[in-house]
């Protein structure tokens, strides 16, 4: 297949997962709006007394709980949906790459994260007078929008090993305790050292260090976490598919 065609093919899939989920409101409103309401709750209403520098801490924090959101959900349910439905069955007999139906949704989850981290962004500035330079929104844009890849990949995971009526109740035992345990909703220091030792198993920890020193509130070496990220999604993508080839 000549080249412009694999690239309009690639496209062409996309577009089409973009456009099922913006036509399923009922399934990407709450993917998008559950973390804004978490926000507005415990980082403006009740970070307004707790200093710059904490607010900023907030935010960063999360933008992560909120970006895990789509890669989880938008990658766990809809593939479990549709392995049980035989969409996946039906996508493999059409002449399209084959990567073209993961590509597709993996940019519908970027693009899902890219919106939660500006509305964030918004909630922050114009309710909570967060202050934060150009170079820090843009960087805690493009950290939220590529680090929802990995949870992607693990939602793709869960997708894989539980049916369709399942999948929400599982994701939601994975998204919240790893949240918590990760130091999203207030400081790893209040949890106890026990737990504090075991926060650099989840991904979400070394995300959320990244969105950290992108709001300036660090000076972590951001290399290390981001390949460590890295290998959590090639990890969590190799067992995906090879589970995918059995089952699909």
């Amino acid at each position: 297949m000549p080249p412009r065609r694999v690239l309009g093919a690639y496209l062409a899939e996309a577009r089409s997962e973009c456009l099922r989920y913006l036509r399923a409101p009922g399934f990407l409103l709450p993917v998008l709006l559950f973390p804004g309401l978490f926000y507005l709750v415990f980082g403006v209403l009740m970070g307004r007394s707790e200093g710059a520098d904490a607010a900023r801490y907030l935010l960063a924090s999360y933008s992560v709980f909120g970006v895990m959101s789509p890669g989880l959900f938008g990658f766990g349910v809809s593939l479990s949906l549709e392995r049980d439905g035989g969409l996946l069955t039906w996508k493999r007999a059409l002449p399209m790459p084959p990567g073209a139906y993961l590509l597709g949704k993996m940019l519908m989850a970027m693009g899902a994260a890219a919106v939660v981290v500006l509305m964030l962004l918004a909630m922050a500035t114009g309710l909570g007078h967060v202050a934060m330079t150009a170079e820090q929104a843009v960087a805690l844009l493009a950290t939220g929008m590529l680090g929802v890849l990995p949870f992607c990949a693990l939602g793709m995971l869960v997708g894989t090993l539980i049916k369709g009526q399942g999948a929400p109740g599982m994701l939601q035992l994975v998204y919240l305790p790893m949240s918590f345990l990760s130091g999203l909703w207030f400081p790893l220091s209040m949890l106890p050292k026990s737990l504090q030792q075991f926060a650099p198993v989840w991904p979400s920890y070394h995300l959320d260090r990244i969105a950290l020193t992108a709001a300036g509130l660090t000076h972590d070496a951001v290399l290390p976490h981001a390949l460590v990220l890295a290998g959590f999604a090639a990890i969590f993508f190799a067992l995906a598919v090879r589970r995918l080839r059995r089952v699909g």
